[in-house]
């Protein structure tokens, strides 16, 4: 069916990939996933394309393209008959590199996303440790800051491009137990003390390299910093709904290819003297299954327009990747009964496919942790409106007067009688410029529906000032409503479950890790 999200011009690109897939990837499918590896040389073709720049700015060789010619490119991945190869491409261009274009120096970008998007290097996305995976916060890596450069001391392993790529984009700890210690450093696959422990033997993906990583004193150069220091949780908390898109663009992809392969064998091969979709028994199921997938289609694109749009994609993300990598594993399962004996035949692309699409629910988050986030997010939402609704009930004028003294329930809560005024001129009052030495920032608070809705909160030389209106340039935008606003500040309304359910608007949210830490 045709996306509203979807131009000619996406169309368009959408073909040459297909094409390109089809022609010079599909034919080397057999050989590269019995080399488990992928040549350097289709990396540099795809580049020469422009299919690994695609969102990357202009200035650094790629196209600057929207979200949806991504989507297209992700979908279309799976005409390369390879989960392994989807996996590499896409860790490479929307992974590897998106932490240095979203937080890295202009040197970081020109000597690592650059040649990325040329297809000259090749990036892995190192996070995952043997005793830490979807819970970040308690990596052990650790980085010892040493005058200029960081001592790199760990292990990571399932990384893709692990042992063929030239740099790895690593969480390390910089700073104390928990989320606040973390930090990305660029590591160079040929630094030394950088060991590649093992090529892991997988069930699938075979094209791609997927390895154990060992770091023993690497000396890594400050410089390869991305970002500030400790701040590399947010930077891979903002990134995860990106890659759990990435994975359900490609599961749709998948899921496309495997019921168009299925569908023509069932017209050529022939069972009691008539084609097999005559048989409601295999179509019937192929017709749900096919329903299905455009409906997780559509939640997919949802998300992405989410994330055009600049709009919080957390949980249309997580659901879209829960959907599509689960219902891949029931089509590609399906197909591969349809057909038949030569189904379990190597030869046969439905065992390939059968074997790659269970890969797909337990990459960028297990569909375990992706119902635990769905399901903390309706908890989080239920509570949240929950206390929203009881700290704006209002009084009745006509009723007796209320003594809180005597009656607590029946007394105002503090949201009634707080103003936005009232608590934006105390903010300075609560700051604590031991919390964040050095810092200096500016907020931009708009409060909609209120009568004095914007105001300045700035910080600079030890001291915060508090100002109606908007003044001096930015570090930080934040928006959302008076409710909103009066629930967090006088403690009726979770202030996470808030950002989490998009009531409220942040377009810096390392600053606002900052303002959370600064502020009582």
């Amino acid at each position: 069916m045709r996306s509203p999200h979807f131009g000619e011009e996406h169309e368009a690109f959408r073909r040459s990939v297909r094409a390109f897939m089809e022609k010079e990837v599909a034919p080397r499918a057999e050989a590269w996933e019995a080399e488990r590896r992928i040549p350097r040389s289709v990396f540099r073709r795809m580049g020469d394309l422009g299919f690994l720049g695609i969102t990357a700015p202009e200035a650094l060789g790629g196209t600057g393209a929207d979200l949806f010619f991504a989507v297209a490119f992700l979908e279309e991945l799976a005409r390369s008959r390879m989960g392994g190869f989807c996996a590499a491409v896409s860790v490479q261009q929307f992974m590897a590199t998106r932490h240095i274009l979203a937080s890295g120096s202009d040197d970081l970008k020109e000597r690592y996303v650059r040649p990325s998007v040329a297809g000259a290097m090749v990036g892995a996305l190192a996070i995952t440790e043997p005793d830490a995976g979807s819970d970040v916060a308690s990596l052990r890596t650790s980085a010892v800051r040493e005058g200029g450069v960081y001592r790199v001391n760990g292990a990571k392993t399932f990384i893709t491009n692990g042992a063929e790529g030239d740099f790895y984009t690593t969480a390390v700890r910089t700073g104390p137990a928990g989320d606040g210690g973390i930090s990305l450093l660029v590591v160079d696959a040929g630094a030394e003390g950088v060991r590649v422990s093992r090529r892991l033997h997988k069930m699938g993906w075979h094209a791609s390299d997927t390895a154990e990583l060992a770091f023993e004193d690497v000396r890594v150069p400050a410089s390869n910093l991305v970002g500030e220091e400790n701040s590399g949780f947010v930077q891979i908390m903002e990134a995860f709904p990106l890659e759990r898109l990435c994975a359900a663009a490609m599961a749709v992809g998948s899921g496309d290819l495997a019921l168009e392969l299925t569908w023509a064998y069932l017209a050529r091969r022939r069972a009691f003297g008539k084609p097999l979709h005559r048989y409601q028994a295999l179509t019937h199921r192929l017709a749900d299954l096919g329903a299905r997938l455009e409906a997780a289609r559509h939640l997919t694109h949802h998300a992405a327009w989410l994330m055009e749009r600049g709009e919080p994609a957390l949980e249309a993300s997580v659901m879209a990747k829960l959907v599509t990598t689960e219902l891949g594993k029931e089509i590609a399962d399906h197909c591969l009964q349809c057909f038949g004996g030569y189904g379990y035949m190597e030869e046969y692309p439905a065992a390939r496919l059968y074997r790659d699409a269970r890969a797909a629910t337990l990459a960028a988050g297990t569909s375990e942790i992706m119902r635990e986030i769905i399901a903390r997010l309706a908890a989080a939402r239920a509570s949240a409106e929950e206390e929203e609704a009881m700290s704006t009930i209002p009084s009745d004028p006509n009723g007796p007067p209320r003594n809180p003294e005597a009656d607590p329930a029946g007394a105002a809560s503090p949201a009634q009688e707080a103003t936005v005024e009232a608590i934006a001129r105390a903010i300075p009052s609560r700051y604590r410029p031991e919390a964040v030495p050095g810092w200096e920032a500016v907020f931009h608070y708009r409060i909609k529906g209120a009568e004095k809705s914007e105001w300045t909160i700035a910080v600079s030389g030890g001291r915060c000032t508090a100002s109606e209106g908007f003044l001096g340039e930015p570090t930080c935008v934040v928006e959302m409503k008076e409710g909103t606003f009066l629930g967090i500040q006088t403690g009726a309304l979770n202030p996470q479950a808030a950002f989490m359910m998009g009531k409220v608007k942040v377009n810096n949210l390392n600053e606002m890790m900052k303002f959370l830490k600064a502020f009582k």
